[in-house]
């Protein structure tokens, strides 16, 4: 895998999770009403297993949040189509929420991902629809919403959202 890519609009980076990671990543929170939708650290550090890629976000060498690249998404979901990579748990500290990291880490993603997940066409997400912020930070990164609904979530029902690789 690539070890970085950045955003060159506000220069984040995103890379695959190391041990050197772990501490930043504990120090990443989110306000109360937004854990419901994405985790806490504790749960994104939680999860071992070969089919999800735990990736984290930086801001000048600064953990600022973290996400998931699930490659089994596809056949948990009938809404994806084939070689559809899931995006998970995508957080950034509510510290730096407002100041276009999150934009700045999905275009950032986006250009990651056909460089070292090459046999996949498509990263597919659900939001909440509660979370419209989210749901914006996502269509300016360059996402598409599908017009569908997913609603086998536990918050309530999910925007389905994606992009092509």
């Amino acid at each position: 895998m690539s070890e970085t890519t950045t955003s060159q609009l506000t220069e984040i980076n995103v890379a695959p999770l190391t041990d050197a990671d772990i501490d930043g990543v504990r120090q990443v929170s989110l306000h109360d009403q937004q854990v419901k939708f994405a985790g806490t650290a504790d749960e994104f550090l939680a999860e071992d297993s070969e089919t999800i890629h735990r990736h984290v976000i930086k801001r000048a060498g600064k953990t600022v949040g973290f996400f998931k690249l699930d490659t089994d998404y596809a056949s948990q979901y009938d809404f994806c189509p084939p070689k559809t990579l899931g995006l998970r748990m995508f957080v950034v500290d509510a510290r730096y929420q407002g100041q276009g990291l999150g934009t700045g880490a999905v275009k950032a993603l986006l250009a990651y991902l056909p460089v070292d997940y090459r046999d996949f066409n498509w990263v597919y997400l659900t939001v909440n629809c509660r979370n419209p912020a989210a749901k914006a930070c996502y269509q300016k990164g360059g996402f598409t919403d599908t017009g569908e609904l997913y609603w086998g979530g536990a918050a309530g029902p999910q925007h389905i959202m994606f992009a092509a690789l």
